[in-house]
């Protein structure tokens, strides 16, 4: 053995030594530099997110307006709200828009983007702002922009009737409880094609045009390239805008406030409306009795999910 050897021997435990101990202090650094880039998010989250959820579980507890102090009730909210015949009413509204909303959206969004991707039209890039200039609009702007759609005196959808020959004369749309709460749902649709349209595009670009390629050779039709190739590949992108729509549309009552206010005769009056008016209404301020409506939207939105998650299983598919 060689004079040497037993030097290098003995230095080899102090390589490793040193080795670990650098990899050891680089793992520290990278969880010190993970932890203090969540840290602002996380802490948002706790403080804006779960904090306020769970004050309102303890709000719905009580019998209290904001202002004067608070009477314990228990669950006596939660039993006069199973009474309460406007909370029904609300939901069946509710229900009525995630039967219709998401429906059109996606059919419409899958058209159109569709099209776009498959006939490759020169001024593709037009017809994507033009699509997507709605969601640029703020709710407030599109609401108002939709009731002097359905105005009665100067409103377009009169106009364009007397136009093809029907004139309903100064019809208000949005003032009928027989038109009212279907008057509503194009505003919904119309805001928020352009947003799938782009996210349908994109995912299509990225399906092989070999398998397009091949299904013209066998005479496939384009109703037959839509339904068995592109979107089986893009359900799981599908999926996922379904989910937003219809939780969307379950929780969201910002168009319905600025249109109708839930009127006429509480005709077009939703979950989330119904319970802002509970807490910040002109009349009545029941902090306690609103809490207790929103955690019942909540288990509403719980179990929304938990069936989109059993009618749409997240299954992707390949050729």
């Amino acid at each position: 053995m060689s004079q040497h050897e037993p030097a290098a021997a003995a230095r080899r435990p102090a390589r490793l030594g040193w080795l670990q101990k650098r990899l050891t202090h680089a793992q520290t650094q990278k969880n010190i530099f993970l932890l203090v880039a969540i840290a602002p998010a996380f802490g948002g989250y706790l403080l804006f997110t779960l904090y306020p959820n769970l004050l309102s579980v303890y709000y719905s507890l009580l019998d209290w307006d904001g202002i004067s102090p608070a009477k314990f009730v228990g669950l006596s909210n939660y039993t006069a709200m199973l009474q309460d015949k406007y909370v029904w009413r609300s939901l069946l509204h509710n229900l009525l828009y995630m039967a219709t909303v998401p429906l059109l959206v996606i059919f419409i969004s899958l058209l159109l983007a569709y099209i776009l991707t498959s006939k490759a039209y020169k001024g593709s890039s037009l017809f994507k702002l033009l699509f997507f200039f709605p969601n640029v609009l703020s709710t407030v702007v599109i609401a108002l922009l939709w009731a002097f759609v359905y105005d009665g005196s100067i409103g377009i959808l009169n106009a364009l009737l007397r136009l093809i020959g029907i004139n309903v004369g100064n019809f208000y749309w949005l003032g009928d409880v027989r038109t009212a709460i279907w008057a509503v749902i194009p505003p919904y649709v119309w805001g928020g094609v352009g947003l799938y349209v782009i996210i349908f595009v994109n995912a299509m670009t990225t399906i092989p045009k070999s398998l397009y390629e091949s299904a013209v050779l066998e005479g496939a039709s384009h109703l037959t390239r839509l339904v068995r190739i592109t979107i089986p590949l893009i359900m799981p992108i599908i999926r996922v805008g379904a989910l937003f729509l219809v939780l969307g549309s379950l929780k969201g009552f910002e168009h319905v406030l600025i249109l109708t206010n839930g009127g006429p005769a509480g005709s077009t009056d939703v979950i989330g409306l119904y319970m802002f008016n509970l807490a910040f209404g002109k009349d009545y301020h029941n902090y306690g009795y609103a809490s207790a409506v929103g955690m019942f939207l909540f288990v509403i939105l719980i179990a929304a999910k938990l069936l989109m998650d059993k009618a749409m299983p997240n299954k992707s598919v390949e050729y």
